[in-house]
């Protein structure tokens, strides 16, 4: 008690460091307890003194919502290396009073870094922001910080100093101690590197975006032994020596275990798995050992091995001693760590199957941490931090942007946010002169990225895990597709609804829909269908065909159905379609010499829609005209859920067919597309989009070059020489067939029946094996 009313008295208040949101880092504010607010007499947008084992300075912002009750501190990573503070650690701060700076001198914070630029960009982005010599510092982008009051926004989202974040570091100030830049003080940068305090450039936990919960595994198994290895000399365990990251290409798994080297303050080594190879008898063991030993010199360390699965490979499956041998050696050095040598290995590998077994257990690895692909709320994180010293414009929305970009990895997003600032720069590339020393001040003001900038780059940048594959979102929206609205229906309910809304189905306790079979005549939109629900649910797109995915080498038709699914389940939301799947899956045992490779195709394809691998956000579409040939057991719940009929359009569906279609065609004031529609029943989509193309060549035919609309004498001609796909039988014999699938899928099936091509009709007395029915 007497301890706290001494602190009052003189105005310090101790607070435990934890980490701020990304969007707020490098804006030189620090959030704390409201608590601590109050005893030391601040309001917003007053500075403290941070004082772990340096000391730092920040202004004042409340507490976020989340925290309010809780004694910390949020600072970003930049603070946390200038006050020598981790997350976890207690710090003291202080009420202090910033003077205005007469002059401040920057450099930037790494060696190999020139810079060259205008004082008064610099004075702009730091206006206002209480600094300390040998303060690392970072430039700012027009990034709103949240619940910030106006005047202190005003300072805050300043316009950038340049398209990237650069880290500066305040190499001296007049008047020493506590300033900040107001309008009369002289801003000097340097070009090169300049010796601060603190660990520099390096990477920390704020430019490692989306994986907060693989942070928390990473500090449990990783920085909590190397800073309190007492912790588990006390209760008698082992502390961990190794960690696998394993996870698809670009997600961050090397840029990871240097923010948790960095962080934890322990010396870190790093093991490219290709550099270690040697050619003379025993080199490449000897580099191994070289780099553990120097690890247990430099304790607490870290060695990070990057690509491991290339330097230790199953050792069944390589050829050369060398190899093995490696192999051997690591798992050696592994075991030989000292259980009181404060050394933790790091691995990361995206090819975790090819890694030896041997390695694979506890004792050596002793945990295995999965890092995937970010989702929404990841790729936000990860856009704001490839954004952070970057000019948006006001209408750039991160928000929106992480929506859209599913499937994409941090690299695919740092590459989205290079092209968008390579489009900005195009833009004002007319402005330039080429033989300039410098570029005009005022056109470096006008530089700033746009949305449009963002839109045109997502044109050039895919999902990195899908670059051999064709995915796309497609441009066809529900309002493209007409006449067939019940089927659209039941896709947003089935497709749309789960991966826009999946929480309204946890909340139900239900799951949504694994797979959906379109059937219907040819022509009828079943296509155009899967690309609407694809695009209006904001998912990938995966088209396959079933040529694709056959293959004439045993057991590769299967590997590719598993790697397309692996493929759209590192995209997801995704959704992928299946075009003529009655000829991948037909019925197995249908006793017609069918080839083996299909009756494999099949069991794979079941096993991927409902084994043991759930598919998560995830839905399969199919599409075929012949639905009776496809294996009954795909057609129950849990693979396709929904059988949804697409048959011709009705009156009024023609009618919205014939408008889509001749929405860029000039058409003469005769031409009636009602009459049109009352004239083609059972046309289908294509059909009428047939007419209206013949409409437009007899035009040309007739009118020539010059030809400037089409008349209804055109589309009546057209119609002559066009015809209905579907007849009248077809359309009863789908009909038959709506009532029947779900009965066929859900039946019994004695050992050596043969199910028939197609659908076995009701028997009477009189006709007891009629001819099944076909379809013309």
């Amino acid at each position: 008690m007497a301890d706290a009313k001494r602190a009052v008295e003189e105005k310090t208040v101790k607070l435990q460091v934890a980490n701020a949101k990304q969007e707020e880092s490098g804006s030189g504010m620090a959030r704390i307890a409201r608590s601590a607010m109050s005893a030391l007499g601040v309001t917003e947008g007053d500075v403290i003194e941070i004082e772990g084992k340096d000391t730092t300075v920040a202004r004042v912002l409340a507490p976020y919502a989340d925290d309010e009750g809780l004694e910390v501190i949020r600072l970003d990573g930049l603070q946390r290396s200038n006050a020598e503070a981790r997350a976890g650690d207690h710090v003291t701060i202080r009420k202090v009073e910033s003077r205005p700076a007469k002059r401040v001198i920057f450099a930037p914070a790494q060696r190999e870094m020139k810079l060259q630029g205008p004082g008064e960009a610099l004075k702009r982005n730091f206006f206002g922001r209480p600094l300390l010599t040998g303060d690392l510092v970072a430039t700012r982008g027009r990034q709103p910080v949240q619940n910030m009051p106006p005047e202190l926004a005003r300072m805050v989202n300043a316009p950038a100093f340049a398209l990237t974040e650069i880290r500066l570091s305040v190499v001296s100030t007049a008047p020493r101690g506590v300033v900040h830049i107001d309008e009369t003080t002289e801003v000097e940068l340097r070009t090169e590197f300049a010796e601060a305090q603190g660990p520099g450039a390096a990477v920390n936990y704020d430019d490692v975006g989306g994986m907060e919960e693989t942070i928390q595994q990473l500090r449990e198994m990783v920085e909590l032994p190397l800073r309190y290895p007492e912790l588990f000399t006390r209760l008698g365990v082992d502390p961990p020596k190794g960690v696998l990251l394993h996870g698809p290409p670009g997600t961050g798994k090397t840029r990871l275990a240097q923010a948790v080297a960095n962080e934890s303050e322990a010396a870190f080594f790093t093991i490219n798995g290709p550099e270690i190879m040697g050619s003379a008898y025993g080199e490449s063991e000897k580099r191994l050992r070289d780099v553990f030993e120097e690890a247990a010199r430099s304790q607490p360390a870290i060695v990070f091995i990057d690509e491991i699965d290339s330097i230790a490979p199953k050792r069944d499956q390589v050829q050369g001693e060398a190899e093995k041998r490696l192999v051997a050696q690591l798992l050696t050095l592994m075991d030989g760590l000292s259980n009181r040598a404060n050394v933790v290995v790091i691995a990361a590998t995206n090819r975790p199957d090819a890694v030896d077994e041997a390695l694979r257990r506890p004792g050596r690895f002793d945990r295995e941490i999965v890092i995937g692909v970010p989702d929404e709320n990841g790729r936000r994180e990860i856009l704001a931090i490839h954004t952070r010293g970057m000019p948006l414009g006001d209408e750039v929305d991160l928000d929106e942007l992480a929506r859209g970009t599913h499937g994409f990895v941090g690299a695919d997003l740092a590459a989205l946010a290079r092209e968008a600032a390579i489009e900005a720069v195009r833009r004002i590339m007319p402005e330039l002169d080429l033989e300039a020393q410098a570029i005009p001040e005022d056109v470096l003001e006008k530089l700033q990225v746009e949305r449009d900038d963002f839109l045109e780059a997502l044109k050039r940048v895919s999902p990195s895990a899908m670059r051999e594959v064709m995915v796309q979102v497609p441009q066809v929206g529900w309002k493209d597709v007409g006449g067939v609205d019940e089927a659209a229906d039941r896709l947003r309910e089935t497709v749309e609804l789960p991966l826009k809304d999946p929480e309204s189905f946890h909340r139900l306790g239900i799951r949504p829909a694994k797979g959906v079979l379109l059937y219907g005549p040819p022509g009828t939109g079943k296509t155009l269908l899967a690309k609407a629900a694809a695009r209006e649910a904001q998912a990938n797109f995966i088209s396959m065909k079933s040529s694709d995915l056959l293959s004439k080498w045993y057991g590769e038709s299967e590997q590719q159905i598993a790697r397309m699914f692996a493929r759209a389940r590192a995209v997801a939301p995704c959704i992928v379609f299946i075009d003529e799947i009655d000829s991948l899956v037909p019925a197995r045992g249908s006793g017609s010499g069918e080839p083996q490779v299909t009756a494999r195709v099949v069991n794979t394809l079941l096993a991927e829609m409902d084994g043991m691998e759930e598919l998560q956000s995830v839905v399969v579409v199919g599409a075929t005209n012949r639905p009776t040939l496809v294996d009954p057991a795909l057609l129950r719940p849990g693979r396709f859920d929904e059988l949804v009929y697409v048959g011709p359009p009705d009156l009024e569906g023609r009618e919205h067919i014939l408008r889509i279609h001749t929405k860029k065609m000039p058409l003469a004031k005769d031409v009636d597309l009602a009459a049109i529609a009352r004239k083609t029943a059972r046309f289908t989509g294509a059909d009428l989009e047939d007419v209206v193309r013949r409409a437009g060549l007899i035009a040309i035919r007739k009118e020539g070059s010059e030809v400037n609309e089409v008349t209804a004498e055109n589309f009546a001609e057209a119609l002559e020489d066009s015809r209905a796909t579907v007849t009248a039988q077809m359309e009863k014999e789908y009909s038959k067939m709506k009532g029947e699938l779900k009965k066929r899928a859900n039946a019994v099936r004695p050992i050596g029946f043969v199910w028939p091509d197609t659908l076995e009709p009701e028997r009477d007395e009189k006709h007891p094996n009629p001819t099944p029915p076909g379809i013309e």
